[in-house]
């Protein structure tokens, strides 16, 4: 049963999650780990039951009912998806198995047809290894190259630097919207804007912002955008690369075979229309059909209210974790989303997040995929909460408390 929106409650809200009822080690579950992936609300998990016991078929190509009905399920995740980010026609939404492939799609398809030797990509110093590696990758193999607009020691992006890395060589500027090692809200309407200036595509990576803030691709003028179902309370292995048609049409196929295809013969193949272009193989249909349901679930939300909430309930962690003698945030950025990145200079990261989860409470320690951000930041690692709306300010205080206890025992 889904809360309405009008009557959004997150205590109400967080019984829709079936996982968070269960304890570790006998204590209750205080689940802090949301950047990584989010629990699955019971519509979402009813959703993918409902798929295999009812409708279990291949897609697209065949004849009998549950085809059909299977074929119907998935397009009209596809239309959900074109709704929540507000794209022009659910051509542009293309379904990966996440933010990841997402990027490397846009590498391989993007990057080979138009990257020359000499030529430049631009990323950000915030970036998680998925969008940094493809670049790499590409660059390497066209012999373009890779820059990368620095960041301050808050944690913000070196805006003052941007127009003079915007040049003539950059072919794209692949930026992410919320920093998952530490936090940061990035400004991408502004960023898109600059380079949009200069004639130049940006690319963003959503993987942290699509099921935490409202999110308008148009509004945006994003030319691509990429993100995961499963941060997004939906599946794991299913994603989405939203791209501009025209875009879209001008880059070549990522994969072939399957409905990739248009004609074979052995002397030429035809491509099909979008978005089947990019979607060779069989599909994660249940994954699909799971990100319809999340973003249902979402949508009977109120995002706007859900930002708000959880931008409350890191406001209050902020000064609860700051409290503590011997712990440090890391970044201090403009703006923050609920991902809090710290240090103990009593413990490892490895024995914080070791000790907590005896504790009941969940963490994610290391670092984050993120390892030139921790390089500049004179890190090898941080612990890192990062919150949803299912999770309370009580929970934060026991955080807290907790890592009293980690400091008592070290001491």
């Amino acid at each position: 049963m889904m809360t309405p929106a009008s009557d959004w409650n997150p205590l109400q809200s967080r019984k829709d999650f079936p996982l968070l009822a269960e304890k570790a080690y006998d204590k209750p579950l205080i689940y802090f780990d949301n950047a990584a992936t989010t629990q699955k609300p019971q519509a979402v998990i009813d959703a993918v039951r409902w798929y295999y016991e009812t409708q279990n078929a291949n897609i697209h190509r065949g004849v009998f009912c549950l085809s059909e009905k299977a074929t119907v399920a998935y397009e009209n995740a596809r239309i959900k998806v074109k709704k929540f980010i507000n794209a022009a026609s659910e051509k542009e939404i293309i379904f990966t198995r996440g933010t990841t492939e997402s990027i490397n799609l846009v590498a391989q398809t993007f990057g080979r047809k138009f990257l020359n030797a000499g030529d430049e990509i631009l990323v950000t110093a915030l970036e998680h290894h998925s969008n940094i590696v493809p670049w790499q990758m590409i660059c390497e193999e066209k012999g373009a190259i890779l820059r990368v607009l620095p960041v301050s020691p808050e944690g913000d992006l070196d805006l003052s630097r941007l127009d003079a890395l915007l040049t003539p060589k950059t072919k794209l500027f692949a930026v992410v919207h919320i920093s998952n090692a530490i936090g940061t809200v990035n400004p991408v309407k502004e960023l898109i804007r600059r380079a949009h200036a200069k004639k130049i595509p940006v690319l963003v990576d959503g993987a942290q912002s699509v099921g935490h803030m409202p999110v308008d691709v148009r509004d945006l003028d994003a030319d691509f955008f990429a993100f995961s179902g499963h941060k997004v309370y939906a599946s794991t292995g299913i994603g989405v690369l939203y791209g501009k048609t025209e875009l879209l049409e001008a880059m070549p196929p990522y994969q072939g075979g399957g409905d990739m295809i248009e004609k074979v013969s052995f002397e030429k193949t035809t491509y099909n229309q979008l978005p089947y272009k990019f979607e060779a193989g069989t599909p994660h249909i249940a994954g699909v059909i799971s990100l319809g349901a999340a973003l249902d679930y979402l949508s009977a939300q109120n995002l706007t209210l859900v930002n708000e909430y959880e931008t409350e309930l890191t406001r209050y962690a902020v000064e609860k974790l700051a409290r503590i003698d011997g712990l440090k945030i890391i970044g201090q950025p403009k703006e923050r989303a609920a991902i809090i990145s710290f240090t103990l200079s009593q413990a490892h990261p490895q024995d914080i997040g070791t000790i907590l989860d005896r504790e009941g409470i969940a963490i994610r320690t290391g670092h984050h995929c993120a390892m030139p951000l921790m390089q500049i930041l004179g890190l090898t690692g941080t612990a890192r909460a990062s919150f949803s709306f299912y999770n309370t300010k009580q929970e934060i205080d026991q955080l807290a408390n907790s890592l009293l206890k980690v400091i008592e025992l070290f001491k």
